[in-house]
């Protein structure tokens, strides 16, 4: 930096060679920057050689009626121009006049000069540049080192609509959007409690993307926040443009294929979530919530679950959990089955399993993978094309190739309806990447069973229970309340219980287990009016 100093100083002193030091020489820190002093054509100069090579920076000077010199730097397109020109520009220009022997500050803040009401005061020319780059537009004042930055951003954002992935039919319609402002407005809005928090870091040394955890204080586990902020401390990467690059560097088993972390697209299951002692990550740029700590129950729990009524919500919920397990050991069975014991199914249905599968030339497992696969190819095509005939190309090659496989001999017609039925299954999970890890955990299952039968089968999901056994989700184990059995918090497990008898928040999630005091049936007891 050297010559960036010395043509400063060069600058200062009228554009010519001589060394003379100027009048009112800029004061310098290090924190501040090289320029952190009172000349508005110094900082200027210093603000355009840091933000050199980038056209949507402005630099807009003008003098106000006092005489004195300012300039209103912003990004062009992430600020409301109109509001800069009427209740800033225009303001001071009109308003300066009043201005004798008072200083400027007190003039703009007591005396209510200007219209904006979200200013601050900086004197540091590093937090400068980080206020323009933030999406503010950065007011300096001749003679003054001191500068206001004005929080009036207005970059186009997408309106809040339908979660496209957690859709419900009883429920709210609303969904978070890529702007973090209106995602915490969505959720203050929901709960309006004075311990409801919301501190904000950055994270990322170029994006310097806002990050905000959101918890009730005296609900939520001092130790789970203090954990949480220690996690997101060892974060030290060039940028952060999702939720997803703060979810695989602060899990606890990033090796483990089942996700150790939810996220939802939806306010209310935030708000849920933060009502139950959980904290949520917010990440700017990004419609997606992190939910920390999670158990594979609350995986398998949809919003849609808490409004309906209970007794239907139940019968969803023991439907869900029969095809999740459906989803990961169907094919297996059935190779087993056909493959080692076939006297465990009814003769008349062998001899029709035996006839399909009579003419295929390949052994059960090769059949069973090349029809996952096909599925699977289908699956993705269906997402990655777009969505005006990706609805159309996955049915109609679901047909079409079943078919023909079938009437060329190359698959049975039993194998056909074992992966038709296992993805559908897969599409009852409510989380996409828990139904992502049952699929990816299907084939070793597929090969354990085409090895050893049923006993192969049974093997293979000993070995998964014992990894779901050992995980933990920030200290809670990941199939709580059922291992470690906690019996008090069964009542939202496999049974949805009335939300008059959840009188408790879940044991491992909070120390303020209290959810509700009175009994909201108790006037069932009461003689009414109306009888």
């Amino acid at each position: 930096m050297p010559f960036i100093r010395k043509l400063q100083r060069r600058k200062l002193s009228g554009g010519g060679t001589s060394r003379k030091t100027p009048a009112n020489p800029p004061s310098h820190t290090d924190s501040s920057g090289p320029v952190s002093g009172e000349s508005l054509s110094a900082r200027l100069n210093w603000m355009k050689q840091e933000l050199k090579d980038s056209s949507d920076i402005i630099y807009r000077e003008f003098t106000i009626s006092s005489g004195q010199r300012c300039a209103l730097v912003y990004v062009r397109g992430m600020i409301a121009q109109e509001t800069t020109q009427q209740f800033i520009v225009r303001s001071l220009q009109r308003e300066s006049a009043q201005l004798e022997e008072k200083d400027i500050y007190q003039f703009l803040f007591e005396d209510k000069a200007l219209s904006v009401s979200q200013a601050e005061v900086i004197d540091e020319m590093n937090q400068a540049v980080q206020a323009v780059l933030n999406a503010g537009a950065l007011l300096l004042i001749d003679g003054d080192k001191r500068m206001l930055t004005f929080s009036i951003s207005a970059y186009p954002t997408r309106g809040i609509d339908e979660a496209p992935n957690e859709s419900v039919i009883r429920g709210s319609r609303e969904a978070f959007i890529e702007d973090l402002e209106k995602n915490l407005t969505m959720l203050r809005r929901r709960i309006k409690s004075k311990h409801f928090k919301t501190p904000s870091i950055n994270k990322g040394r170029e994006t310097r993307t806002s990050v905000v955890l959101a918890y009730v204080e005296n609900v939520c586990k001092p130790e789970l926040l203090e954990e949480i902020k220690r996690r997101l401390s060892h974060i030290d990467m060039d940028g952060v443009l999702g939720s997803a690059y703060l979810e695989e560097t602060i899990e606890d088993n990033p090796y483990s294929p089942f996700p150790q972390i939810q996220y939802t697209e939806r306010p209310d299951v935030v708000s849920a979530a933060l009502l139950e002692g959980r904290i949520a990550i917010l990440v700017d740029g990004t419609p997606i919530v992190l939910l920390v700590p999670v158990t594979l129950p609350m995986l398998l729990q949809s919003a849609e679950d808490y409004y309906q009524r209970y007794i239907a919500a139940n019968w969803i919920r023991w439907i869900r959990y029969f095809f999740v397990l459906a989803s990961l050991t169907l094919p297996s069975i059935y190779i087993a089955v056909t493959t080692f014991h076939p006297e465990m199914i009814p003769a008349q249905l062998l001899i029709t399993v035996a006839a399909s599968r009579e003419i295929v030339p390949f052994p059960a497992l090769w059949e069973a993978f090349a029809m996952e696969l096909a599925f699977e190819a289908l699956r993705e095509a269906s997402i990655r094309i777009p969505k005006s005939i990706g609805q159309a190309v996955s049915i109609i090659g679901a047909l079409i190739i079943g078919t023909a496989a079938v009437q060329a001999g190359i698959v049975s017609a039993a194998m056909v309806i074992i992966v038709s039925l296992t993805g559908i299954a897969s599409f009852i999970i409510p989380h996409f990447d828990l139904g992502l890890a049952l699929r990816l955990l299907r084939f070793p299952i597929m090969i354990l069973a085409s090895m050893f039968g049923l006993y192969g089968v049974t093997c293979g999901m000993i070995l998964i229970y014992i990894h779901l056994v050992n995980l933990r989700s920030f200290g809670v184990p990941y199939l709580s309340p059922i291992a470690p059995l906690v019996t008090e918090d069964l009542g939202d497990t496999f049974l949805r219980a009335p939300w008059w008898k959840m009188n408790k928040r879940p044991v491992q999630l909070t120390n303020n287990q209290v959810r509700q005091t009175d009994d909201p049936r108790a006037w069932v007891k009461e003689k009414g009016d109306l009888e």
